[in-house]
């Protein structure tokens, strides 16, 4: 995981603890004093909101407990590897696409952040600037120029 990610994560922890728990909590004090909570929607929701946010904060806290950061700012070279941010050019559609390739549970593909394990990293990892990677993906396979590697 990178230090970036951890710090995402640990905030979205602090937040859960700080301000969704206590909210909750309120929810389901006021629901409750609408009287029967056999047909109580307000209450019944506020439920399955409190699962929702003890079963993340639980999670995440798991995520962190056994994180290995990498410091992506001491990492260089040529080839790929984890923490790369990558420049690609599709070669089909000659559309251009920038990743960096992060842990698993800090991927967001909408921003640019690409699980390590997903097809597409691990064909690129090992490859250079120049190369091309060829990727199955369920519409046919995808062919890709990496016209980039930097590491920040």
């Amino acid at each position: 995981m990178t230090a970036s990610g951890l710090e995402r994560l640990q905030e979205e922890l602090k937040h859960l603890k700080n301000s969704e728990r206590p909210s909750v909590i309120q929810a389901i004090a006021e629901a409750r004093e609408h009287g029967d909570l056999s047909e109580n929607a307000e209450y019944h929701a506020a439920r399955e909101r409190q699962a929702f946010v003890e079963g993340r904060i639980a999670e995440i806290e798991e995520i962190t407990s056994r994180a290995e950061v990498i410091d992506v700012g001491k990492l260089s070279g040529k080839s790929i590897k984890f923490g790369a941010t990558v420049k690609l050019s599709d070669e089909d559609t000659d559309e251009k696409a920038t990743y960096q390739i992060v842990g698993a549970d800090e991927s967001d593909i909408n921003a640019g952040l690409l699980s390590i394990s997903s097809p597409l990293a691990r064909a690129l990892i090992g490859k250079e600037k120049g190369d091309f990677v060829e990727v199955p993906t369920p519409g046919g396979s995808k062919s890709y120029e990496i016209l980039s590697v930097k590491y920040r």
